[in-house]
């Protein structure tokens, strides 16, 4: 038996040929390619972990729920750890954040400023977790904190002044107070007076999340 060539279209046959062809070129167009899923690491403390919060009121469900709701794919997953500090995050920002994560949302200094370390102490932690973070190729988001007034002219200036300089230094966007329009608001805090209840939390989400949402929108961008 010779061998049967494939179908071959006649010149009858092309016009539709050419029909099928633009009709799955515009399907093609009409499904794009579904958008990238990101992965955020929530890095922080008692203030990202939802302290004494319920299982959807904390920053990290606050936040994936709103950027879900701007049509984003997030998974955020809460990597806080109540009553860390930047020396506690130094020492665990390998392990704690995955090799896959797309954006890490460093807040840590807090407990810090409350122990009274010295304010050259946190800049150092932070700026080798920078450092870090930037050395395996994942972005970072930093969130600044403000020192409590009591501390002294000196401290406060010293303290308030790491976060701006370090996002400067590290290129990196910053979140300049987290708990702006929250600290010592009573309407916005648990009965300590020190954490955010989910009020409190929804009015952090807010002030963050263009922040968060400029950084996706940058790694969308991003080739590859």
């Amino acid at each position: 038996m010779g061998f049967k060539p494939a179908w071959i279209p006649n010149r009858a046959s092309l016009p539709v040929v050419f029909a099928i062809f633009v009709f799955l070129g515009v399907l093609a167009m009409s499904h794009p390619a579904a958008a990238k899923s990101f992965k955020i690491v929530a890095f922080g403390d008692s203030l990202m972990a939802g302290y004494q919060l319920g299982p959807q009121e904390g920053f990290v469900p606050q936040m994936q729920a709103a950027l879900r709701e701007r049509g984003l794919q997030v998974e955020v997953i809460n990597g806080a750890v109540s009553g860390d500090t930047t020396s506690g995050g130094k020492a665990r920002i390998d392990w704690s954040v995955p090799d896959d994560a797309d954006l890490v949302l460093l807040e840590l200094g807090a407990n810090d400023m409350l122990r009274g370390q010295p304010p050259d102490a946190t800049r150092a932690n932070l700026d080798a977790m920078l450092t870090r973070l930037s050395e395996r190729g994942i972005a970072a988001i930093l969130f600044g904190m403000k020192a409590a007034p009591q501390l002294g002219d000196n401290y406060v200036s010293s303290f308030d002044s790491i976060y701006p300089e370090l996002a400067k230094k590290h290129d990196v966007p910053l979140v300049p107070f987290f708990l702006d329009g929250v600290a010592a608001n009573r309407s916005m805090l648990l009965d300590d007076g020190m954490h955010p209840n989910p009020k409190g939390v929804k009015a952090m989400v807010n002030n963050a999340l263009p922040v968060v949402v400029k950084a996706l929108e940058r790694q969308q961008d991003l080739p590859g």
